[in-house]
């Protein structure tokens, strides 16, 4: 689908009456911001059917005391059938808009949260221009009792518009929280408080009165990363997941076609330490040239890489969540196969 854009022109106007002078009609200039909607729980609605990015905004006057907002309808999907080929064409949108519009004041996109996480961590890896690009969804559809999806795309574009915002990398706003792309992870299936950075904290918050920032991320991201996608690149490396278990003897992994794929991610135990099959099979792997990352079940904690396993094509995910350390590797292996520079730009990404 074709993305096609809708100004929906909130502009706030002031008249001035000077003695002695013509009245005249003064514009007061406010931020544009582009909303670009994809889908997910914050369009849908509970008898079915999704709302477009424009009845989204229309149902929000309150986002015209806060920017002129432009709509495009990328897709109209639940985010559990995004690909990476979505991915691909929403990087290239978003630094496409940046790119040819120097007055756009930043980029709001309304995602569906199951994989709210990867899509902004992507766009977190290939963004181009420091200004800010905020992922909001919703736990609720829009015709719920108490839906969330107004309040938390009104706070995104309130982050958007935000000084405080820029050069943060990619947002993730959901219930009054600002959250790193990279740190953030959804831990409940149900609240509306269900994103969190539970290592690291939020790295703000959307207050009633102002956008309040007290903290930054220190790893590599949009114009200082180095994973960007390059114009010629069609299709991402094919990375998979498998989950570890106990008693597993492997044959998940086992049966994993090498020639198909360019890397695997191990979704292992506490500091990625795996079964004595998975081990085994991930040995056969490293041994066949397929880089392997080792990440945990486990929520908190950096999975500690060690330097011979390195050399053997065994890579540690650190504190990334093996699905976020899945697209960091698909992202490198567009351009790097050593095993030492993988560890590098997973350590620093």
């Amino acid at each position: 689908m074709r993305p096609t854009p809708l100004t929906l022109a909130f502009v706030t106007a002031t008249v001035a009456f000077a003695p002695g002078a013509c009245s005249s009609l003064l514009a007061q200039e406010i931020p544009r911001v582009r909303v670009i909607a994809t889908g997910g729980t914050i369009a849908g609605r509970a008898q079915g059917g999704q709302l477009t990015g424009a009845e989204l905004v229309e149902a929000i006057p309150e986002l015209g005391n806060v920017a002129t907002i432009e709509v495009e309808e990328f897709s109209r999907i639940g985010s559990s059938a995004m690909t990476p080929d979505h991915w691909l064409r929403l990087s290239r949108r978003v630094n496409e808009l940046l790119r040819t519009d120097e007055a756009l004041a930043g980029i709001v996109i309304t995602h569906g949260t199951d994989t709210l996480e990867e899509t902004a961590y992507f766009l977190h890896l290939t963004g181009h221009d420091p200004r800010p690009v905020v992922v909001v969804g919703s736990m609720r559809v829009s015709t719920a009792v108490s839906a969330d999806g107004p309040a938390n795309l009104l706070s995104g574009v309130r982050v958007a518009v935000s000084p405080d915002a820029a050069g943060k990398g990619v947002l993730v706003v959901l219930n009054d929280e600002i959250h790193s792309a990279r740190d953030v992870r959804k831990m409940d299936n149900n609240r509306v408080d269900t994103f969190v950075s539970s290592e690291w904290g939020a790295l703000g918050v959307v207050d009633a009165d102002r956008v309040v920032f007290r903290r930054a991320i220190t790893t590599r991201h949009t114009v200082d990363s180095e994973l960007h996608v390059g114009d010629g690149v069609e299709r991402l490396p094919a990375v998979a997941i498998v989950a570890d278990f106990v008693g597993s003897d492997a044959s998940l992994l086992d049966a994993l076609d090498v020639a198909e794929l360019s890397g695997v991610v191990v979704q292992a135990f506490g500091g990625g330490r795996a079964s004595p099959e998975v081990r085994r099979v991930v040995a056969e792997l490293t041994a066949a040239g397929v880089p392997v990352v080792m990440g945990s079940r486990v929520p908190e904690g950096r999975v500690m890489g060690d330097g011979e396993a390195v050399e053997q094509g065994m890579l540690s995910a650190g504190d990334l969540p093996p699905h976020k350390a899945r697209v960091l590797l698909m992202l490198a292996l567009l351009q790097e196969r050593d095993a030492s520079e993988l560890q590098r730009l997973l350590d620093t990404h």
